[in-house]
């Protein structure tokens, strides 16, 4: 078995027959690099438009300063992220979908900024889905690292409101969905994987990915009331934890923790996906819960480590969050997870992926034990 670390990489199916396409995205990345994936095109930057929408289109770029001025990072020591092409993005989307964000009002309606109808569809690929297409590039890249060095973030991504064939609450691209097949189709020993989505809306594109998908164990865990409702994407959901308005750390906190470990305790993945989104804080415009900052890292916190106990690969996107603060909090929380020895802030210069998945799992237990919610 060739895995995918190269131009061409690729799993035979059960005829032996190769089924994978020509990807830059599980190029070799050096071992001097942290599985920190992030690129300067994710930020979205015209004439101010992206004011328009709540969600604030520079924080991936926030996060990275943030963690620079701490000097956990360097430009030199992360992964840097790849445009997904469009035969990377058929591995999910339909050409039907693909060829309707060719259509300006289609994308203004996808990503709710309005007049981004009135513009040549050329500006609108370049100042806005470009930088989506390098997000989600980000995700697909994150996944390959987690699995060969234990955890990876990428400081964008989460977009799962975007399933293979529609769009919408600012996801254009479903790179969860994406991520997850890329190792389902290319990495030896990847066949199950759970995604823990605690953003505080409902995760309705990557439910309706893996509806009938049983390698796929889902807990959703959002406030009820909100977008998107879809109903028929919560039949997906293996557990489901649905939140009332104004939701406080010491309630949330207790069931992040009891459900995530009667998720991982149900069902055994290869691989967790963790949708980290922030607009659970406190006097988020959008996510209607009440969660501090400190509460947030704490969250994190829980999931990473029960992760770690297990020895389970995971791989951190960080999806909506809609305040200035956000960017602050996620820079925090990557800092704590560092503090509380659940991530390492040097690359291991010299192992290979399968010595730091195995040091991840026998060191563990310096990690600490099961932490009691806050």
């Amino acid at each position: 078995m060739q895995k995918c670390w190269k131009n061409m990489s690729y799993k035979e199916d059960n005829e032996g027959k190769r089924s994978c396409h020509r990807t830059e995205l599980y190029a070799s990345i050096p071992q001097t690099c942290l599985p920190i994936v992030y690129h300067p095109d994710y930020n979205i930057t015209f004439m101010g438009l992206e004011k328009l929408h709540p969600f604030d289109a520079g924080k991936w770029g926030k996060v990275i300063h943030f963690l620079k001025e701490e000097q956990f990072i360097t430009d030199g020591n992360i992964a840097e992220a790849l445009e997904a092409t469009e035969e990377d993005l058929l591995v999910v989307h339909t050409k039907h979908y693909l060829n309707r964000l060719k259509w300006s009002l289609v994308v203004a309606t996808i990503t709710e900024i309005p007049p981004l109808l009135f513009l040549p569809n050329f500006l609108v690929q370049r100042k806005v889905l470009r930088p989506l297409r390098t997000q989600t590039g980000g995700t697909i890249m994150a996944g390959k690292l987690a699995v060969d060095r234990g955890w990876a973030i990428n400081v964008g991504g989460g977009f799962h409101h975007c399933s293979s064939d529609r769009g919408g609450g600012f996801c254009a691209y479903a790179d969860i969905t994406l991520a997850i097949k890329f190792l389902f189709e290319r990495v030896e020993g990847i066949s199950r994987a759970t995604i823990i989505d605690l953003d505080a809306h409902q995760g309705n594109g990557h439910e309706r990915d893996f509806l009938d998908d049983k390698r796929v164990f889902i807990m959703d865990m959002y406030n009820r009331y909100i977008y998107p409702g879809d109903e028929y994407a919560k039949r997906a959901i293996k557990r489901k934890v649905e939140l009332d308005w104004g939701t406080e750390d010491s309630e949330y906190l207790q069931k992040v923790e009891l459900h995530s470990e009667g998720a991982l305790n149900e069902v055994r993945p290869d691989i967790i996906v963790f949708n980290a989104g922030t607009d659970i804080l406190d006097g988020d415009p959008l996510g209607g819960l009440s969660i501090s900052p400190q509460g947030i890292v704490k969250r994190d916190e829980i999931v990473f480590r029960a992760a770690r106990r297990r020895g389970i690969p995971i791989l951190m996107v960080t999806s909506g969050g809609y305040q200035k603060k956000t960017a602050r909090i996620i820079a925090d929380s990557i800092l704590n997870l560092h503090q509380q020895g659940l991530i390492e802030a040097e690359a291991m210069v010299g192992e290979g992926s399968s010595s730091l998945v195995t040091r991840m799992m026998y060191s563990s237990g310096s990690a600490g034990s099961s932490s009691t919610a806050v």
